[in-house]
């Protein structure tokens, strides 16, 4: 300055000489301080925000290094592209040796990623069992366990043999499975039937009704939904499930809307068909008291979708989320399919009278590909009847569906929410957008008891550990050039 100017002030006392406004990010105590330090007048703003991979240096470099790189954002929209391109529809019902690729004579699949009979939770070698005794590899429970015990069984993930399967999700070579085919790529993927409520071999229950029930199943109620599905056209799947949308399903926990739509376009087919009064009379029936009927076709239509935008060379779209009531596995488009595992957590959710967080397995099921498809607790906004289920408000659900917008590629238009004035649910959730921003997706999930045979104890809104989409992105940056 000149000498004969008038001094100007310096920035720093022309800054702390007005009240203050801090943004103050990471610990909420630092910008505490700095407001009682400035007085009554300062403003402080916290953000929310950790370091990735909880400051894990590794885990930074990594996810940096996939950021605005164009291999990635390719790879991505190609993945995005194929899903949401994605056509599934009911093709028909089998028994699962007939379409099911790789289901030996002896083996038998399960939910989540790999896991040794050891090593299973007791629901899942509850349902191991009773699907042994089943089969008719053993004649009761005792003899099929030394079976199990003695490598007399191969075990195999579903989702690695194109198929899905709630809770313990085990699929054995006579049970009957939905086959759904992706019509933009002709991919196909299967899922068994639902059993209903209570004690049932998706819980760990493998009691003689239990038994009685999936021979009923197998005999009765899938060749009725065969006959009757080829008298059809093969059924759209995904105008179905936007049209349950829109009457307060979110495909997961919550099909009512989903199960009604599926069984208006089914009655005329089976009424058709030549079927016996008695069998039309105990399929309908069946099916009416249901309500998770659906379930199982919107898993293997979730699958299918998934399915045709998996193998595109680094990308971090998450083609699979899935827990065997031990590990949680996650998958990526780009990751070849490779399983990226961390501890299933417990789920702290609404227990049945009697029961408590104590009494619970480990997250379980391959049900979490709903959310990986974009519905299930993504879609949670549009289907307040859940959210006293699974706890909080519909205030709450809408929160949660909007969250998840801040870690996904972009939307689904073909699956919209009246809620949240039709916009199209979140979908395509990107492992780097999830550790950049913290925000785990978000799983509406039923809870099963840790024993075999109790049953569901209770539901409730879990999160997938982090740990699994850090492990996807370290490989993922391993396998980009410098």
């Amino acid at each position: 300055m000149n000498a004969d100017s008038t001094p100007s002030p310096e920035p720093a006392v022309s800054l702390f000489g007005e009240p203050l406004q801090v943004v103050n990010v990471g610990i909420a105590a630092l910008g505490e301080a700095v407001a009682t330090a400035a007085g009554a007048g300062a403003s402080v703003v916290h953000v929310q925000w950790r370091p990735p991979g909880h400051g894990d240096p590794a885990v930074a470099r990594a996810l940096a290094k996939l950021v605005n790189r164009a291999e990635v954002e390719l790879a991505n929209a190609e993945a995005f592209g194929r899903y949401l391109e994605a056509q599934p529809v009911l093709e028909g019902i089998a028994p699962a040796r007939d379409v099911v690729p790789g289901l030996g004579d002896r083996t038998l699949l399960h939910s989540g990623p790999p896991i040794a009979w050891k090593d299973m939770c007791g629901p899942m070698q509850g349902a191991i069992l009773g699907a042994i005794v089943l089969e008719g590899w053993a004649g009761d429970l005792a003899a099929a366990r030394g079976l199990a015990e003695s490598g007399g069984v191969a075990f195999a993930p579903n989702h690695e043999r194109q198929a899905v399967g709630p809770m313990a999700g085990v699929i054995s070579p006579s049970m009957p499975v939905w086959i759904v085919r992706e019509r933009s790529r002709g991919n196909r993927a299967f899922c068994n039937l639902n059993e209903g409520l209570g004690k049932v071999l998706r819980m760990g229950a493998n009691g003689p009704d239990v038994l009685e029930r999936l021979r009923w199943m197998g005999a009765v109620l899938a060749p009725a939904l065969a006959a009757a599905l080829a008298r059809m056209e093969p059924l759209e799947l995904k105008p179905l499930i936007a049209q349950a949308l829109h009457m307060g399903d979110e495909v997961h926990n919550r099909n009512v809307a989903a199960t009604a739509l599926l069984l208006k376009r089914l009655v005329p087919a089976l009424l058709a068909a030549g079927l016996s009064a008695r069998t039309i009379e105990e399929s309908v029936a069946f099916i009416a008291a249901t309500d998770h009927f659906f379930l199982n076709v919107s898993m293997a239509a979730c699958k299918a979708a998934m399915d045709a935008a998996e193998g595109c060379a680094h990308s971090s779209l998450v083609t699979a989320m899935a827990r065997n009531g031990v590990e949680f596995g996650v998958r990526v488009s780009g990751g070849g399919g490779r399983w990226f595992t961390a501890p299933a957590p417990v789920v702290d959710g609404l227990y049945f009278p009697g029961y408590s967080k104590a009494d619970a397995a480990p997250d379980l099921g391959d049900s979490a590909i709903t959310e990986t498809a974009g519905l299930g607790g993504f879609a949670m906004a549009t289907a307040p009847a859940i959210v006293q289920f699974v706890g909080g408000s519909a205030a709450d659900a809408a929160a949660y569906t909007r969250e998840m917008g801040h870690i996904t590629l972009g939307r689904n238009p073909a699956w919209t929410l009246p809620p949240l004035d039709f916009v199209g649910t979140p979908a395509g959730i990107d492992a780097r957008k999830a550790l950049d921003t913290g925000i785990a997706p978000i799983i509406n999930t039923g809870i099963a008891h840790r024993e075999a045979g109790i049953g569901q104890v209770g539901a409730g809104i879990t999160r997938a550990p982090m740990a699994c989409l850090e492990q996807a992105v370290m490989h993922l940056a391993q396998a980009l050039r410098d």
